[in-house]
């Protein structure tokens, strides 16, 4: 029996398209359907590891633990990771085949829409119900054209569509009818009702609106999800509004993470933006960098790229100056290469090809080689008796004396590096603070004396009740059962 597929698509980015979908999901598997996330094509730099040694988007994953399932590569066949405003790594059934710009990348979708319908024929003879979620807007003219994150899709497949919109953004009734205008007639046939999300105000007031909607457009309203303020999902890219204006918190641990142009895999820092006892700042190009206990380099795409962004903003200096002054400076994934003596792309896998002189701070070199290197790893801290899990994403492959020293004991080999003096530590972990053990040990070792307790894993699980309890009792469940029956 084949799944019945439902898609999500939103009026905009970040209108709400994947936390709906981790609703929906949820909702469907406290019903009892097996039910199964689906992103056809995905552009983000936040990827995460699943369990058949592939890479897809993290939100995908996420999805993926609404359904209660291991992330799987048929969730997200087709991943772009950006490297250069015009270009970014292609990554087919969790295997990246190589970097194209945007050209190239439109004369390869033929047969990127092949791998994506073979995965979803893979998970449609699976599971009773597939939740699909789009990309940015099913209206931008210029990429109707070989379309396979949208529309394309839903015709390749005849699903019916959702079409979802950001009210708080403004504009909202705009937004569903220009959107539903400019799609062709037998796009719009497949619209199947439209959801309106981040509404806070008196639904009684808005009524009118959604009658005119509905008689306007021949469509019904699905329903109007409420604002779910400080709702924690991670996020499937940019690092959005949660990060914004950030209050700094007293008597804090306060911790700096330069905000790198190709900064990737962010959601390992989401744990500290949520801890009690943590002030966590990023700080982008041309401003002050404030003091800071603990300064972070986090994952790049681009890690030469952003290596000599670091210097052209003045943070060598100020991490030399942070170390000299007893701060505890942590490198992950790509700021662990940037902590070496020299990081070589030969092939000009991330970029140009060539090398760059790193950081000093570690003994060691980095060559990126053309096979990834993609883990789901757990083990030890090498300095705490604290479990850590997590996973790695990294073309690199480090060596050199500082390796002999390492930050974490794994099941599968040593990992990372810890100097001598114990002020400098990087690690090729994502996730890193995810486990309170590890997070409360790494902040002892940044200088908090006693961290509060943070279940961070708690915490994802219970913003995807919230999100479902919201998508269970906001939307008109007896038009969307005509859907999954």
């Amino acid at each position: 029996m084949t799944a019945k597929t439902l898609m999500v698509q939103g009026c905009t980015s970040d209108a709400g398209k994947s936390a709906l979908v981790t609703g929906l999901c949820r909702v469907l598997y406290r019903r009892g359907k097996r039910v199964a996330p689906f992103k056809p094509q995905n552009m983000a730099l936040n990827s995460a590891v699943t369990t058949d040694g592939g890479e897809i988007g993290r939100a995908q994953a996420v999805q993926a633990q609404a359904c209660n399932l291991p992330p799987h590569t048929d969730m997200n066949p087709v991943l772009l990771k950006p490297n250069t405003d015009v270009g970014a790594q292609v990554i087919i059934h969790g295997r990246a085949i190589g970097n194209m710009d945007a050209r190239h990348y439109h004369e390869y979708k033929p047969q990127a829409l092949s791998a994506v319908l073979e995965s979803h024929a893979r998970l449609a003879a699976g599971y009773e119900v597939v939740v699909v979620e789009g990309a940015g807007s099913p209206a931008e003219i210029n990429l109707r054209d070989n379309d396979i994150a949208n529309m394309g899709f839903a015709e390749a497949v005849d699903c019916p569509v959702l079409l979802v919109a950001d009210i708080d953004r403004g504009g909202v009734f705009a937004h569903l009818v220009g959107t539903l205008e400019l799609l062709s007639a037998s796009e719009q046939a497949r619209v199947c009702g439209f959801v309106i999300n981040r509404f806070r105000g008196d639904i009684a007031l808005l009524q009118p609106g959604l009658d005119w909607l509905e008689q306007r457009t021949g469509k019904p309203v699905i329903g109007v999800l409420p604002y779910l303020h400080d709702l924690h999902l991670e996020a499937e890219d940019g690092l959005g509004k949660k990060w914004a204006g950030n209050t700094p918190k007293e008597t804090c641990l306060r911790v700096v993470v330069p905000l790198l142009p190709r900064i990737s895999n962010h959601t390992d820092f989401d744990p500290l933006h949520l801890h009690p006892n943590v002030d966590l700042q990023f700080v982008g190009a041309d401003v002050p960098v404030p003091p800071a206990d603990l300064i972070i380099l986090p994952g790049s795409k681009n890690v030469c790229g952003d290596l000599a962004w670091l210097r052209a903003n003045g943070w060598e200096e100020v991490i030399l100056r942070h170390l000299r002054y007893g701060g505890r400076l942590l490198g992950i994934c790509g700021g662990f290469q940037m902590l070496g003596r020299r990081i070589r792309d030969p092939l000009g896998l991330e970029g140009e090809a060539g090398e760059s002189a790193g950081l000093s701070l570690l003994d060691m070199e980095t060559e990126l080689k053309p096979e990834k290197q993609l883990r789901r790893v757990s083990g030890k801290l090498a300095f705490a008796d604290a479990a850590v899990r997590g996973y790695e994403i990294h073309a690199g492959v480090s060596a050199g004396a500082a390796l002999l020293q390492p930050a974490a004991r794994l099941q599968g080999g040593d990992d990372g590096a810890i100097s001598a003096d114990g002020h400098v530590l990087g690690t090729y972990v994502h996730g890193l603070f995810d486990r309170r053990e590890a997070c409360d040990a790494l902040l002892r070792w940044a200088g908090m004396e006693a961290p509060a307790v943070l279940d961070y894993e708690a915490l994802r699980e219970a913003g995807i009740e919230r999100m479902a309890d919201a998508v269970e009792h906001h939307l008109d469940w007896g038009k969307l059962d005509a859907f999954f029956a």
